[in-house]
C-alpha cells in the first residue's frame, strides 16, 4: 500500500523542523575545509563575539566587569604570581593579548573567547581521537554549553574558571595522545598540559588527582604511566610550576589571602558543620550539573520510540571517564567533610563534572539509534543555548547590571581626566578593583588595592586615593598605605563621573597620597 502525499499546508508545518534536523546533522557530522562543522561553528561564535564585544565597549564607552578589571590591575607586570588566590596563567596569556592588541577590551575578549574555543576544540578532538563517531564528539563538546556556568557565566564575568575548563580539556586531549603515541614529543606535551591545568586554578589538583587514580586502575593507560618516558611529563611539569610555587611559599599571606572564604568551621559542632558542607557542597552540584541532567533525561525520553539495540562493551575510555568523575565526587567529598568547607560556589565543581557530557556521549555511541537520537537532542539544545546567550551577553557588556555590575558604565575618560585636573598622576589606589578599568585610558597607568602583591614598592607618586560608593571596605587599603608609609591628604575632593545608557552619575571621593616623613 502506497501512503498517499501529505497536504500542502502540512509540507509547510513540518518545514522547519525539517531544516532545524538538517542543521543538527550538518553541526554532528558536517565539514567547513579542513573543520568540522562543529569545531567551525564554535570557532565563529567566539570570532563573533570577540568582534562585537569590543565594538560595542568602544561605541558606548564603557569599561568592563569585575574579573576582567582585576586583570587590567595585574597585567602591568610579569610575575610568578598576583595573588589573591589565584595563580598566573590567565594573566600572562591577558599580558601576551595585550602586546599585540595593546592594554584594551579587544585583548582581554582574545584570552577569554581563545581559551573557550581551544577546550571545545580540544573537548571535541579527544573524543574523536578515542575512536567514538564524529556525532558523539560533537554531543560531547556542545553538552557542555548546556552547564549555564560555561554557556553563560564565562562568557559574562569568569576569567580562570574559562583557563581551567580550557586545560582540563587539553590534559584529556594530551593524556589521549599519550596512550596513542607513546612518544617524547606526546609526553613533553601531556606535562606541559598539566602545568597548564595546575597555573589555571588551584581546585584542579582535585581533578588531576582524580585522572591519575582512574588512569592507574586500566591496563591501558597504567602501561603509558609506567613508561619511563613519563619522567619527562613530570620533568616538564614541575619545571613550569616551579617558579609559581616558589612565589607562593614566599608569599603566603598572598597565596591564602582569599582561604576564608570557605567558611571552615562555620557550624556549631562537628555534626552541624558536616550537615552544612554536605549542603553546601549538594547545592552546588545541582545548580551547576542540574539543567543538563534535565536535558538530558528530556532527550533520552524523546528517543525512547527509536528501536533499541544491544549495548556494546563498555571501551576504556568511558570507563576511564566514569572512573576520573566517580573519584573527583569522592576525593572532593572527602576534602569537603576533612576541611569543614561550608560555602560553595558553583563553578567550583567544574572539575568534578567536566568530563561528564564526554562519558555520557560514549554511552549514547553505544547504545545504536538510541543513542544517536539523544546526542542529536543535545547537539541542538546545546547549540540553541549558546545563541540565545549572544544578545544577553551583549547586553550584560555594555550594562553591567546592578550591584557590583554597575562599574562597566562608568565613564572611566572623564574620571582619568578629573583625577588629573590638578597636574599628572602616577598610581591611583583604590579599596576594589574597579579602578582597574583606568588602565583602558591609560595603560601606563599604576592601579593598587590592597590585594596586590608588593603595595609598598609599586607605588611611584604622585599618588591618590580613590573611593566610591561600593560596598567594599576601605579598612584593608588604609592599612596597607600605613605599611608603605603612606597617609592621606586633608583635603578630599569630591566628583561625580558620568555613566553610560543614561545612568545617574556616581559620586567619587579623590584624596593625594603623601609620604609620611621620618621621624
Amino acid at each position: 500500500m502506497v501512503d498517499a502525499p501529505l497536504p500542502a499546508h502540512q509540507h509547510e508545518k513540518t518545514t522547519p523542523l525539517q531544516q532545524l534536523e538538517k542543521w543538527t546533522d550538518w553541526l554532528c557530522n558536517g565539514r567547513v575545509g579542513p573543520f568540522s562543522a562543529a569545531i567551525a561553528s564554535v570557532l565563529v561564535y567566539c570570532l563573533l563575539q570577540i568582534a562585537v564585544m569590543a565594538l560595542l565597549s568602544h561605541i558606548a564607552g564603557t569599561g568592563v566587569g569585575v574579573d576582567d578589571s582585576e586583570q587590567l590591575m595585574e597585567m602591568r607586570f610579569l610575575a610568578a604570581g598576583y595573588g589573591s588566590s589565584q595563580p598566573p596563567l590567565y594573566t600572562w596569556l591577558a599580558m601576551l593579548a595585550a602586546s599585540v592588541a595593546g592594554t584594551s577590551v579587544l585583548a582581554l575578549k582574545i584570552v577569554k573567547y581563545g581559551l573557550l574555543a581551544a577546550g571545545l576544540a580540544a573537548y571535541f578532538t579527544a573524543i574523536r581521537r578515542l575512536g567514538y563517531s564524529n556525532r558523539a564528539g560533537a554531543a560531547g563538546m556542545f553538552g557542555l554549553l548546556l552547564f549555564p556556568q560555561i554557556f553563560w557565566e564565562m562568557q559574562h564575568a569568569l576569567t580562570h574558571s574559562v583557563a581551567i575548563f580550557c586545560f582540563t580539556s587539553v590534559l584529556l586531549l594530551a593524556l589521549v595522545e599519550v596512550e596513542k603515541r607513546r612518544s617524547a614529543v606526546a609526553y613533553a606535551f601531556f606535562g606541559l598540559a598539566t602545568a597548564a591545568a595546575m597555573l589555571s586554578k588551584y581546585n584542579i589538583v582535585i581533578f588531576l588527582a582524580a585522572l591519575f587514580l582512574a588512569s592507574l586502575s586500566l591496563r591501558e593507560t597504567r602501561e603509558a604511566i609506567f613508561d619511563r618516558r613519563f619522567a619527562i611529563s613530570l620533568a616538564v611539569a614541575i619545571l613550569a610550576c616551579l617558579p609559581t610555587l616558589h612565589w607562593n611559599i614566599t608569599h603566603p599571606d598572598d597565596f591564602l589571602a582569599h582561604s576564608g572564604g570557605f567558611g571552615a568551621g562555620n557550624g556549631d559542632g562537628l555534626v552541624e558543620t558536616t550537615v552544612l558542607a554536605l549542603r553546601g557542597l549538594g547545592n552546588a552540584m545541582l545548580n551547576f550539573a542540574g539543567l543538563p541532567a534535565i536535558i538530558i533525561a528530556v532527550a533520552l525520553f524523546l528517543a525512547a520510540r527509536k528501536a533499541a539495540t544491544t549495548p556494546q562493551p563498555v571501551r576504556w575510555p568511558e570507563k576511564l571517564l566514569w572512573r576520573t568523575i566517580a573519584l573527583a565526587l569522592l576525593i572532593t567529598l572527602v576534602v569537603v567533610l576533612a576541611g569543614g568547607i561550608t560555602q560553595f560556589r558553583d563553578r567550583w565543581v567544574l572539575p568534578v563534572f567536566v568530563l561528564l557530557p564526554a562519558a555520557l556521549a560514549m554511552r549514547f555511541d553505544a547504545i545504536g539509534q538510541r543513542g544517536g537520537k539523544t546526542q542529536s537532542t543535545i547537539v541542538f539544545v546545546g547549540a540553541i543555548l549558546a545563541l540565545l546567550a549572544l544578545p544577553v551577553s551583549w547586553y550584560m557588556h555594555v550594562n553591567g547590571g546592578d550591584s557590583r555590575g554597575s562599574i562597566v558604565r562608568m565613564d572611566y575618560r572623564s574620571l582619568y581626566d578629573q583625577i588629573n585636573a590638578d597636574g599628572p598622576v602616577k598610581t591611583v589606589v583604590s579599596s576594589w578593583f574597579w579602578i582597574g578599568n583606568l588602565r583602558l585610558v591609560d595603560a601606563d597607568l599604576i592601579v593598587l588595592d590592597d590585594e596586590i602583591p608588593d603595595f609598598a614598592r609599586s607605588i611611584r607618586e604622585p599618588a591618590v586615593l580613590v573611593l566610591t560608593d561600593d560596598r567594599e571596605s576601605s579598612s584593608d587599603v588604609f592599612e596597607e598605605m600605613a605599611k608603605a608609609g603612606y597617609t592621606m591628604d586633608t583635603v578630599h575632593r569630591t566628583i561625580e563621573v558620568p555613566q553610560a545608557l543614561g545612568f545617574p552619575p556616581r559620586k567619587v571621593t579623590i584624596t593625594k597620597l603623601l609620604k609620611k616623613t621620618a621621624q
